[in-house]
């Protein structure tokens, strides 16, 4: 398979969020054939649901890849499993140790069980789109006929407000 840009997004609420989230890079980095392309500022948000929870911290990566979308994402669950995430045993929309999605993967749109690309609610999630259109602003999102910081500026335009603050240096 040829080498492709995937972009990862990368959540975290519980325990300490800084070292999740710097995990999470390092180990995209250390992925085979992989390398990290580019990795936004992270940024604090609210949760979305209706589960009362911290706040999050989020952000994107870039990786260069050779791999297949099913293998990265079986690697995506095993770098979460490492930091305490048991998928079977959360609840939907609850709090997490570390979330990893395969946003965006190249030019393909995927539909499988269990692995949508482009993520299913990308145009939805400001706490994606703020750090995906700090890395690639005009990055067509396959399927869609839309970039980046389009889908970015429409949802601003709907939304009451989220806090997407920059968060500083831990």
């Amino acid at each position: 398979m040829d080498r492709v840009t995937a972009y990862i997004g990368i959540g975290t609420n519980l325990g300490d969020r800084r070292s999740h989230v710097n995990h999470a890079v390092e180990q995209l980095d250390a992925l085979p054939d992989s390398c990290l392309a580019a990795v936004a500022a992270v940024i604090e948000t609210e949760p979305v649901g209706p589960i009362t929870q911290r706040a999050y911290l989020n952000t994107i990566a870039a990786i260069e890849t050779g791999l297949s979308p099913a293998v990265l994402l079986g690697c995506l669950h095993a770098i979460e499993r490492q930091r305490g995430r048991d998928r079977r045993r959360e609840q939907r929309w609850g709090p997490r140790t570390l979330d990893l999605d395969i946003l965006i993967f190249g030019d393909r749109v995927v539909q499988e069980p269990g692995l949508t690309i482009p993520h299913r609610r990308l145009a939805e999630r400001a706490f994606v789109l703020v750090p995906l259109a700090e890395v690639a602003p005009e990055l067509l999102v396959p399927g869609t006929g839309h970039t980046v910081r389009s889908m970015l500026e429409a949802l601003m335009d709907r939304s009451t407000g989220m806090d997407t603050n920059a968060e500083g240096s831990a």
